[in-house]
């Protein structure tokens, strides 16, 4: 067995092969491109005690902030405590992002570990806001710790590296997000046939690569994982963009397998397909080993460090400038509905509360209030306008004769429309969206927030676009694209790449005598006649929705709902 000295951590009798020490017991090496080859080549791959004290070798080496918390930091923090039983029923810090610790052939107690020292981490670092990586990182660590305090010492110099140009975790919700789309970048160059497939079968790319850094750090079995640190303490972070990578173009040779080499995909719920890499990933071990993922990984030609700078900059200043550098994380807040008061033939009390949890947070504490039913006010597009003018925003609900339910979030007062004279107009926010609740409950948001590097391709303009008439949305709304500064926007993030046109990703309602619109481009999510009584629904570019029931219905009753202050009331 191993040394204890470094594994006291360690349930021995899970790791198999990598219990018995082997091979070399000392490095004897300065120069930086041989010592580069070693860790290619698992050199000390086979000894776990020589792994240990390059390891520490490497982060000592590690340029860090003047004032770095170390070992002793620690165990003046955490006191007698680091004699006690540590306890995982410690919450992990929120900037994990639900993120757990992975197990990697740990002691049960190890992993409880790995919670106390991360929270201690939190308390040290309190500028880091986002940062998943984390918790696979310590875990790796305490593998090859004397004690919890190295470990600590360990994880802080990583997280303190100030080298200019190097990087080591992510620990911004900016930098990760802009891993993220470098990463689709990467993909979309150096693996199109993996690439080509997630864009074929899921309804968000973005969302299936949000995983990428889980996928090395976290998914992969532990005998995999730590020959990748191996290279990535001495060569840092473009290891992983290339592992990751080569991650895609197995998972991409799987699928072609399993399907027999049809090319026919079915577009799923993105949830679906990130379950399904991952579970190749954490399986991986049956069919690549590590030294032929790490072959993969190097083999792609002309993946350069600069290249990986430069899009991860592009990304970041994309994201800077639409504001997005923090994760939103939205308060749950129920509606306390009055069962004396609330009445809809559509919904049920639950139901509304589903819908309200969707709704903007400043409106959330708001009471519905019935403006207009079509079983009391009739089948009249003028009185549905009477009575719905002069309330911002509006819920609209729609059940069909089949029983199917829809309908759609308004932001924006229905008086709007008059300001395009007799023209059909767009009008409305990004706050709009549109939903089914049955057959089945979804919710289909504004493109652009799913794709927020989408809103610097949308021409800025005072929503004077003309709305076609039903039929002719297709000929009418194909807007031909915009001209763009080269390298305004990376290949993953052109709103071609994503098959959506920037004007029409922007038409979120619309009115005049004769009909109302919600969601324009290629389509409408919704259009109702005049007498409120046949409606048809369809994809549109601006919700990317599919149709939210049968595609020519006829309307059994229709209501819309107002937000009334519950204070004032």
């Amino acid at each position: 067995m191993a040394e204890e000295e470094y594994g006291s951590f360690v349930d021995w009798n899970q790791m198999g092969d990598l219990a018995k020490s082997s091979g070399p017991t000392k490095v004897d090496c300065k120069d930086l491109k041989e010592f580069k080859q070693m860790a290619r080549q698992g050199y000390w791959a086979k000894n776990h005690k020589l792994r240990a004290q390059v390891y520490q070798q490497l982060i000592k080496a590690i340029p860090c902030r003047t004032v770095t918390p170390d070992a002793e930091v620690y165990r003046d923090i955490m006191g007698n405590a680091a004699t006690k039983k540590p306890s995982s029923h410690i919450p992990l810090p929120d900037f994990v992002d639900g993120s757990p610790v992975p197990r990697y052939s740990l002691k049960a107690e190890a992993v409880a570990s790995a919670h106390q020292i991360i929270n201690c981490v939190a308390g040290q670092f309190p500028d880091i806001s986002h940062c998943p990586s984390l918790p696979a990182v310590t875990s790796l660590l305490l593998h090859f710790s004397i004690d919890e305090a190295q470990c600590f010492e360990h994880v802080s110099r990583m997280l303190a590296c100030n080298e200019p140009g190097k990087r080591l975790l992510d620990q911004t919700f900016l930098a990760y997000e802009s891993s993220c789309m470098t990463f689709g970048d990467l993909a979309n160059k150096y693996c199109a046939a993996g690439h080509k497939l997630i864009v074929a079968t899921a309804q968000d790319v973005m969302e299936v690569y949000s995983d990428w850094q889980r996928w090395v750090l976290g998914d992969l079995p532990f005998s995999h994982m730590v020959r990748i640190f191996d290279v990535y303490l001495v060569e840092g972070y473009k290891i992983l963009y290339r592992v990751a990578i080569a991650l895609l173009k197995f998972y991409r040779k799987h699928k072609a397998g399993a399907q027999g080499g049809q090319g026919n995909q079915q577009q799923q719920d993105s949830a679906k397909v990130r379950a399904d890499i991952q579970a190749f990933v954490k399986g991986i071990a049956s069919t690549v080993t590590p030294d032929k993922l790490l072959e993969k990984a190097f083999s792609i030609r002309l993946l350069s460090r600069k290249e990986i700078t430069l899009l991860q900059l592009a990304n970041e200043k994309s994201l800077q400038q639409k504001g997005i550098t923090v994760k939103q994380k939205r308060r749950n807040v129920q509606l306390a509905l009055n069962p004396d008061t609330f009445s809809s033939e559509i919904v049920s009390a639950k139901e509304m509360r589903d819908i309200w949890s969707w709704i903007p947070e400043r409106f959330a504490l708001c009471q519905p209030q019935l403006l207009f039913t079509t079983a009391t006010h009739g089948c009249s597009l003028n009185r549905f306008y009477s009575h719905c003018e002069g309330h911002e925003p509006t819920l609209l609900l729609i059940r069909t004769t089949d029983g199917d339910v829809c309908g759609a979030f308004l932001s924006t007062d229905w008086e709007e429309r008059k300001r395009g004279g007799n023209k059909l107009s767009f009008f409305g926010t990004g706050e709009c969206f549109v939903f089914r609740l049955k057959p089945e409950m979804e919710r289909y948001e504004w493109v652009v927030i799913r794709h927020p590097e989408l809103a610097s391709s949308i021409k800025t303009q005072d929503q004077e676009d003309t709305a076609p008439s039903e039929g002719q949305n297709a000929e009418n709304n194909s807007l031909p694209q915009p001209e763009k500064p080269a390298g305004d926007l990376s290949p993953f993030l052109s709103a071609r790449h994503f098959n959506l046109n920037c004007k029409n990703t922007s038409m979120f309602m619309a009115g005049n005598f004769d009909s109302i619109i919600v969601g324009g481009g290629e389509g409408n999510a919704l259009y109702i006649d005049s007498e409120l009584n046949h409606g048809r629904t369809g994809r549109c570019a601006t919700f990317d929705n599919p149709p939210l029931c049968a595609e020519s219905f006829q309307v059994a009753l229709l209501e819309v709902w107002g937000f009334q202050d519950a204070m004032a009331a």
